[in-house]
């Protein structure tokens, strides 16, 4: 990748997984550092196609760590390299003789190297080696608990607060600490311990904090009790508010809502009335509170009524029109396809943020194609000086894969 970026010259070593590891991989590669994904021969698991779509800018190399050869390269390949991406169970890189004290112990290989782990548990916790998945984090995290649902069951959101924030985007994170860390100290890698469970409760600080924060305090609104069934979808960000929720339209589709604050609620609450036929609120002005009394808790079964059956009077279209442009925080719940519309993007979402002097690598139409295992193996081992003679005797080995055409999504 090119130097000009802020990660240029960077050389990252991702063992090949899904979701969390790509993520944190993507990331890196996004600000240019030179990403290389460590793959299974595709013989030893049966096809050419990890499910990882978490690749743009990677490269890929497929070796086989039960050959001895095979383990050789590999260690050789992350001696040469200022960060490895780990995201198996704890134990499994130690096992193979690649675990942290190999390269950053007494006699270590690289001691640049920081070495970035993640996992779902914690590895001190009595889940440390059980399989898990991102509803379970949240689960055993204490936040699926507070996440709206009905009053009495919680739901869950797609595999975005564990997986991808609290594991991939805090694995990232770590690493840029460390590398901050590593050019203040003469040099000298660590590890980067990353469990997902812990993960998403760093990010859900503000609610987690605010479920023991007893009623008194400063700011009521926010100071919600604990999301027991008793309390579920009554309090202000869980569902219970009128002023914070979705509502559905005439034709199937969606509006969200989330004026909070009064003077944004007033917006909202006059725009809609005046939007409102006059036939429906013949007889039901009783049944919205007036602006004034929006924390009246008592209310706001009956405001949520209200503005359910307002709602379901249009389309989605038509109350677009009703606060376009206004600061009610009311917005439509857009598709993929129409968010990307409005963003004037391709499928895959802008890289993020935007920084005023340096630049991350500009994304391409190709971005979304597959990374075939072992298909830049060729170039890599070239690079690492690797020798013919060694070549061959890797190849004797079985330590690659059948190297095949590079497959579109």
């Amino acid at each position: 990748m090119s130097s000009e970026t802020p990660l240029g010259g960077l050389k990252v070593i991702e063992f090949a997984g899904l979701a969390p590891g790509p993520f944190a991989g993507m990331i890196l590669a996004d600000w240019g550092a030179e990403v290389i994904r460590l793959d299974r021969p595709p013989s030893e698991h049966g096809n050419t196609f990890t499910g990882d779509i978490l690749t743009r800018h990677k490269r890929s190399i497929a070796i086989n760590l039960k050959v001895p050869s095979g383990l050789a390269l590999a260690k050789r390949l992350i001696e040469s390299a200022d960060v490895l991406i780990d995201p198996f169970r704890p134990d499994v890189l130690e096992k193979l003789g690649l675990g942290p004290d190999v390269f950053l112990g007494d006699d270590g290989t690289n001691k640049r190297l920081i070495y970035a782990r993640l996992v779902g548990f914690s590895r001190s916790g009595p889940h440390a080696h059980l399989a898990g998945h991102d509803l379970n984090y949240l689960a055993l995290g204490g936040v699926l608990s507070l996440l709206p649902g009905t009053s009495s069951h919680p739901s869950f959101p797609l595999n975005i607060l564990a997986d991808f924030a609290g594991g991939g985007m805090m694995c990232a994170f770590g690493i840029l600490i460390a590398l901050y860390e590593r050019n203040r100290n003469g040099g000298l890698g660590q590890v980067v311990e990353n469990d997902m469970v812990s993960g998403a409760r760093y990010l859900s600080t503000n609610p987690l904090l605010a479920s023991f924060a007893h009623a008194s305090m400063s700011n009521p609104p926010f100071a919600d009790s604990d999301a027991t069934s008793a309390s579920r979808m009554h309090n202000t960000l869980d569902g219970g508010a009128p002023f914070y929720n979705l509502y559905d339209c005439a034709d199937g589709r969606w509006m969200s809502v989330a004026c909070i604050e009064p003077k944004f609620y007033k917006i909202f609450l006059d725009r809609f009335l005046a939007a409102l036929p006059a036939e429906f609120l013949h007889g039901r002005t009783q049944d919205v509170s007036a602006s004034h009394e929006q924390m009246n808790r008592d209310r706001w079964p009956q405001t949520r009524e209200f503005f359910i059956d307002g709602f379901a009077c249009y389309s989605r279209e038509h109350w677009e029109r009703v606060f376009a442009g206004s600061d009610a925080c009311t917005f439509p719940v857009l598709s993929p396809r129409e968010a990307t519309r409005l963003a004037s993007s391709s499928a895959a979402p802008f890289v993020h943020p935007n920084l005023s002097r340096s630049k991350h690598v500009p994304l391409s139409s190709n971005d979304t194609d597959v990374l075939h295992p072992g298909e830049h193996k060729d170039a890599i081992l070239n690079e690492l000086g690797i020798t013919h003679g060694e070549r061959a005797k890797l190849e004797r080995d079985g330590a690659f894969g059948v190297q095949k055409g590079r497959p579109k999504l």
